[in-house]
C-alpha cells in the first residue's frame, strides 16, 4: 500500500468507523486523556487502513454492539477493535513488521528454503509473537505433515491418479502460501507493504 493509499485508507476508517460510533454517542474511553483518544484513534486509523467499506461498516456495527466502560457508552480500544478488525478481514502479512522482519531473519529465510514456511505464517498469523524454541518445534512438526501430504498428492498427480478436491485446493492454498513467503522472504512485500 503506497502513502496515497494508506492516507485514502486512513481518512475512510475516520469517516465509516470513527465518526459514526461517536454520533452513536461513545466517548472516550475514562482511562485516556483527549490527546490519548485522539493518538488512539490516529493509530488505529492507520492500522485498519487496509479495510474495504463493507467489512469497515460490519466492524462499526460490532463495536457499536459492544461498547466498553460501565455504563456501555465509551468507544472500545483500539486492541479489541483490532482483534474485531482481523477477523472480519485479515490484514495483508506485507504489512505487518512482525511477519516482514521473521522472514527477512535467517529463521525465515530458512523456512523458505527448507519447505515449512507456510507453517510459520499460519503460526505467525495467529499468535503475532517471535516464534519460541518450543513454538519452532510444533511448526516443524506441522510441517513434517504437511510436506507429507503435498508430495503424496503431487505424486499421485504424476501417475495420473485421481485426486480429491479437497486435497487438490489444500495442494494449491500451500503452494500460494509458499510463493507468498517466499515474496516476504525476498524482501519484496516489504516494498509493497511501505508506508
Amino acid at each position: 500500500m503506497n502513502s496515497a493509499e494508506q492516507a485514502a485508507g486512513e481518512k475512510r476508517v475516520r469517516e465509516q468507523l470513527v465518526t459514526p460510533l461517536l454520533r452513536r454517542g461513545l466517548t472516550k474511553p475514562a482511562s485516556l486523556t483527549k490527546d490519548q483518544f485522539e493518538d488512539m484513534v490516529q493509530d488505529l486509523c492507520a492500522r485498519l487502513a487496509y479495510m474495504s467499506d463493507v467489512n469497515l461498516a460490519a466492524l462499526e456495527e460490532q463495536a457499536a454492539a459492544s461498547p466498553s466502560g460501565k455504563d456501555k457508552d465509551r468507544f472500545p480500544i483500539a486492541n479489541k477493535m483490532l482483534e474485531w478488525a482481523a477477523v472480519i478481514q485479515r490484514p495483508d502479512e506485507s504489512n505487518s513488521p512482525l511477519i516482514r522482519a521473521v522472514f527477512a531473519h535467517e529463521l525465515g529465510k530458512g523456512a523458505v528454503r527448507d519447505d515449512w514456511a507456510p507453517e510459520l505464517l499460519v503460526d505467525l498469523r495467529k499468535s503475532r509473537r517471535w516464534p519460541t524454541e518450543f513454538a519452532l518445534k510444533r511448526i516443524l512438526e506441522s510441517a513434517k505433515g504437511a510436506r507429507d501430504r503435498q508430495h503424496s498428492i503431487e505424486r499421485r498427480l504424476a501417475r495420473a491418479e485421481t485426486v480429491s478436491v479437497i486435497d487438490a485446493g489444500w495442494r494449491d492454498k500451500r503452494i500460494a502460501a509458499m510463493r507468498k513467503c517466499e515474496g516476504l522472504a525476498q524482501g519484496e512485500a516489504s516494498d509493497a507493504g511501505a508506508v
